[in-house]
């Protein structure tokens, strides 16, 4: 990877971590904390939450009909989302420890917690559940992937593509085929971080 590269890679590390410091500003301003994982609320910010939930049959009346026929297929989709977590956590259980990748841990990436406010009625913390879960899924396996990729194949594309994993930036450019072993070696160093079994 080119010089200028890992410049552009530690502004975009540095931008992230200033944007969690916003976040966590952010957080400090609605008055709540953590207490062993969840999410305390102290009891007048839960009676004002409360003023502002919509009540269900309100909801409901102001939902356009459309969007209430397509919910059957949203909710469809949570079978094969169940079990492309099954099959990927089962494959990284089996696969990574022989290519002595780290495991990705579930718990960093799908949080559902959004259901404990108070301002949400039940439908919305359904969707909010379901949303957590599947977005987070999502997220999980794309790290899993990443680092699979990163291990057996850290080259770039040859066209530009959409949001990729954190492993990318620094995979081998695409037609150099003299980097590419070099490259291979120096992907497979950063992501296999357990000892040989």
């Amino acid at each position: 990877m080119s010089k200028p590269d890992d410049t552009i890679l530690q502004r975009i590390r540095e931008l992230q971590e200033q944007l969690e410091t916003e976040f966590d500003h952010r957080r400090a301003a609605f008055l709540y904390h953590l207490e062993n994982g969840r999410v305390s609320f102290d009891a007048e910010v839960r009676r004002q939450h409360q003023a502002f939930k919509v009540q269900l049959s309100d909801f409901l009346r102001e939902a356009r009909p459309l969007v209430i026929l397509t919910s059957p297929f949203i909710y469809a989709l949570i079978l094969p989302f169940l079990l492309l977590d099954i099959f990927v956590t089962i494959y990284q259980r089996i696969c990574f420890p022989v290519y002595r990748i780290q495991p990705v841990r579930r718990a960093d990436y799908i949080r559902i917690d959004r259901h404990h406010l108070a301002y949400l009625n039940g439908l919305q913390k359904l969707n909010c559940v379901y949303c957590g879960y599947c977005t987070g899924l999502l997220a999980y396996i794309l790290e899993i992937a990443g680092r699979t990729e990163a291990y057996w194949c850290p080259i770039k594309h040859a066209a530009r593509v959409g949001e990729r994993h954190a492993y990318y930036a620094q995979f081998v450019d695409y037609g150099d085929a003299e980097n590419f072993q070099p490259g291979l070696r120096a992907s497979r160093a950063r992501v296999t971080t357990l000892p040989p079994t």
